[in-house]
């Protein structure tokens, strides 16, 4: 398996991390044979997938790796994130993954699935015997797994101090401030993002200054 690795070094970060934790796949390519490969059709009609994921242990160091599980789609939910609770609750117990609503509400189960960043729990298994390659979100600091560190991220999103604000100051304090059903649609279109980082670590801006360009997210709220 050849791959590409393109990772970014915050001073800060250096001494808690190591080399490899701070390498995250941009881009995953097979060549020969493996670029071939594909996931077998098991006997008793069983429909088996290949997933590919990103396994890195910080208390094992060592170069990051893309371990295989095969898993039968007739055996497994609709959706990936599916496939990774059937694999860490059957296969192996060690594989590391946020999760928690599974309704695309949270934005825990943000990750890098074939090229593309999204949520588990809403990212059907494409059907078929092709693999399927998961990674965590490019240009984070990897702490297990597909575990990212988000604290950068949400220290961004506390800079831009992202509640709503009066131009004037309430007329009596203390007192519950109503908001019209006019106001209230302004908001349209702001606020339904559910800080999953997924649109911030896919702007190559946020990935070259993470220090000094907010992203996508934070610039959202902070507009609103």
């Amino acid at each position: 398996m050849a791959f590409g690795l393109i990772g970014r070094v915050v001073g800060t970060k250096s001494s808690r991390l190591s080399t490899a934790a701070r390498l995250i796949p941009a881009r995953w390519t097979s060549t020969g044979s493996e670029a071939q490969s594909k996931a077998s059709t098991g006997g008793g009609g069983a429909s088996l997938k290949t997933f590919q994921i990103y396994r890195w242990n910080p208390d094992n160091p060592g170069k990051p790796e893309l371990q295989d599980y095969k898993i039968d789609l007739k055996d497994c939910g609709p959706m990936v994130l599916d496939a990774l609770i059937k694999i860490k609750n059957e296969m192996d117990p060690s594989l590391t993954f946020r999760r928690s609503c599974r309704e695309g509400i949270c934005g825990s189960c943000a990750m890098n699935i074939d090229g593309c960043n999204g949520l588990a729990c809403l990212t059907k298994i494409e059907s078929g015997s092709k693999e399927t390659t998961i990674t965590p979100l490019p240009h984070m600091f990897v702490i297990k797994d597909l575990v990212v560190d988000m604290t950068n991220f949400y220290n961004q999103y506390k800079s831009i101090e992202p509640w709503l604000k009066r131009k004037n100051p309430a007329s009596v304090p203390g007192k519950e401030i109503l908001q019209s059903k006019k106001d209230r649609a302004k908001l349209d279109g702001m606020y339904e993002c559910i800080l999953c980082a997924c649109c911030s670590t896919s702007c190559p801006s946020y990935w070259w200054n993470p220090e000094s360009y907010l992203g996508p997210a934070a610039l959202l709220h902070a507009n609103r």
